[in-house]
């Protein structure tokens, strides 16, 4: 009887790190591709069987390592632009790589207000030909239930709120909203920094409400006192721009912390706008932490102190999941999370 190949089997086989051989096979962490591919076709010459997305492995180049070809379409479905400073705009491009090596295609359906209202689909999806659905900035649960109950695979990247106790039938995929939030309140406790807020609509969506959860454990954890009187946390004013209405709320403050974390970078940068008009200066007066590490991050005055998400292993990551998941439909659904790393800027002044 054959001896069932492990990861350490695969490990000491080319003389790397466990550690290293998992990442290659999960699609998780950072790997320079030729390291990944020189893992993945060792454990296929191995016997391993435990690949969640075995097509990922495949070399289009290297037909002794390619599955029959297949044929459809993978459809995304966004309720925003995905522009240039969104991580989607770097993710999809390894996705839509990851799949066309098997023969799938992406098809890209925005999704309007009068979609949301009337829980229709865009006029530009063809069901019959759709294998998946991925969606992005979808955070509707009404509607998302409706596309869970097509028939086909879902994925949500990100999800709506509700999700925690409507759970919906869908694979979930986030990045990791806790860690650097931890490391970021334990960093400034360490340097006396006590009072800390938090800026962003927690109901937004999981992520936002994920990140607002480990501020208070965070607080919690490190025997700091959580003041809801920091926490600029509730939905804005609709009509009103989200900078406008921090800039007010920001005045009506009878006292500021010594530091913001917010949702997101570009909650980061309406806050900023606001604090600067009342005379607050960052990060002299006050510091700032944002989360994505959007390419505004980086440019911004001052620099922002953020939490680097990885758009490509989120693509590797999501090809993993809807690929297992129309090969195995029956499978239990996931919420897969991908790490983050902390970088800290000139905003928190380290």
């Amino acid at each position: 009887m054959s001896t069932k190949v492990t990861i350490q089997d695969i490990a000491d086989a080319l003389g790397l790190s466990r550690n290293t051989v998992s990442k290659a096979i999960n699609n998780t962490g950072v790997l320079a591709e030729s390291t990944r591919q020189k893992v993945l076709e060792k454990a296929l010459e191995m016997g391993y069987k435990q690949f969640s997305y075995a097509n990922s492995v495949a070399d289009i180049k290297n037909p002794s390592f390619t599955k029959a070809k297949v044929s459809g379409e993978i459809a995304l479905f966004t309720g925003i632009f995905l522009n240039n400073s969104h991580f989607a705009s770097t993710m999809l491009d390894k996705f839509q790589h990851e799949i066309s090596v098997i023969g799938y295609s992406l098809t890209i359906h925005r999704v309007d207000a009068n979609n949301f209202a009337d829980l229709s689909l865009p006029l530009t999806f063809r069901p019959e030909n759709t294998k998946a659905i991925v969606c992005i900035e979808m955070f509707d649960q009404q509607y998302c239930e409706m596309l869970c109950n097509l028939g086909l695979p879902v994925l949500m990247i990100d999800a709506p709120v509700a999700s925690y106790w409507r759970p919906l039938n869908a694979d979930i995929l986030l990045m990791d909203n806790f860690s650097d939030i931890y490391r970021v309140v334990n960093d400034m406790s360490k340097k006396g920094i006590t009072k800390i807020g938090f800026v962003g609509q927690v109901t937004h969506c999981r992520s936002f409400y994920e990140r607002f959860m480990a501020f208070r454990e965070a607080m919690y954890i490190n025997n700091l006192t959580f003041e809801d009187k920091y926490c600029l946390s509730e939905v804005h004013p609709h009509g009103l721009e989200y900078k406008d209405y921090l800039f007010k709320a920001l005045k009506k403050m009878k006292e500021l912390p010594e530091m913001f974390i917010c949702a997101n970078d570009f909650v980061a940068l309406d806050l900023l706008y606001g604090l600067s008009k009342i005379g607050i200066e960052c990060p002299k007066d006050i510091k700032l932490f944002g989360f994505d590490d959007s390419p505004e991050s980086k440019i911004m005055t001052p620099s922002l102190s953020t939490s680097h998400i990885h758009s490509q292993i989120i693509g590797y990551s999501a090809a993993n999941l809807v690929i297992s998941r129309i090969e195995q439909p029956d499978l239990n659904y996931r919420i897969t999370y991908t790490e983050t790393d902390l970088i800290y800027r000139e905003s928190t002044n380290v």
